[in-house]
């Protein structure tokens, strides 16, 4: 199976976890129907699977227009999630496993950003939706600090470092800029931006990125380094964490 990455409505991502010998597309947050369908019809592959990684419009509210031309395709979503997902099939939790096309899909519970948001991972890619971002976080818009040093810096945190991310949207220059604010002195965060803003002039993408680069530069899974702390005057994580997401929603980047 292989990756296809879609870039839907004004900044956001669908994943296409593409079979293509039995000729089935599994797509993540596919939000934009059009887009995919067109996509669909031109690769002569069909919609079996929609995996939904929380209930927000941007990332679930294509279900109900893609399921009138797939019926039978198969929903999955978070069960604190699902009574605001359309058409779900199957409520996951987090240690659940499913299989696709032969391959084993682990969900990892992540709430935070919505009560209910799960993460995908499969064969070493993780599909988190807006837990995490590269170089950054979801808001805590259902949830709190605790919850999202937990899902970044315990459950992520546990996954091997060549672990590859997919996120939810293409937040990467402004999160770096975030960074450098935070870390003004951290080589990788200026590497990175370099490398980033390149890539956004080019018009191409910035993800995915992978988890052990994610903790070289992204102040959320830093919440332990002594820089960080200092920056936000805290030393326990959590209270790190909490510190760090109000100074993002905060956040203006400087005007070039």
């Amino acid at each position: 199976m292989e990756i296809h990455q879609m870039a839907i409505l004004s900044d956001n991502y669908s994943h296409l976890i593409v079979h293509r010998e039995m000729g089935t597309v599994a797509a993540v947050d596919p939000a934009e129907p059009p887009k995919l369908l067109e996509w669909l019809q031109e690769e002569g592959l069909r919609l079996t699977e929609i995996l939904c990684t929380h209930h927000h419009w941007d990332h679930a509210g294509g279900n109900e227009a893609l399921l009138q031309v797939y019926p039978q395709a198969r929903v999955y979503a978070g069960v604190n999630d699902a009574e605001k997902v359309h058409g779900v099939t199957h409520s996951v939790s987090g240690g659940d496993v499913f299989h696709l096309g032969g391959e084993e899909f682990h969900v990892l519970g992540v709430p935070c950003h919505t009560r209910g948001h799960v993460a995908y991972l499969w064969d070493g890619n993780l599909f988190c939706g807006d837990t995490l971002f590269v170089a950054g976080c979801g808001r805590f818009f259902e949830g709190e600090a605790r919850e999202m040093d937990e899902a970044l810096n315990h459950v992520f945190g546990a996954l091997p470092g060549p672990t590859k991310v997919f996120c939810g949207h293409e937040y990467t220059v402004g999160n770096l800029l975030f960074a450098q604010s935070i870390e003004p002195d951290n080589l990788q965060v200026q590497e990175k931006l370099t490398w980033a803003r390149s890539r956004r002039e080019k018009g191409l993408s910035t993800v995915p990125s992978t988890l052990e680069q994610e903790w070289s530069y992204n102040p959320f899974m830093r919440v332990g380094e002594p820089g960080v702390q200092k920056r936000v005057g805290q030393e326990d994580p959590v209270s790190v964490m909490k510190a760090l997401r109000e100074l993002k929603n905060d956040f203006r980047p400087p005007s070039s």
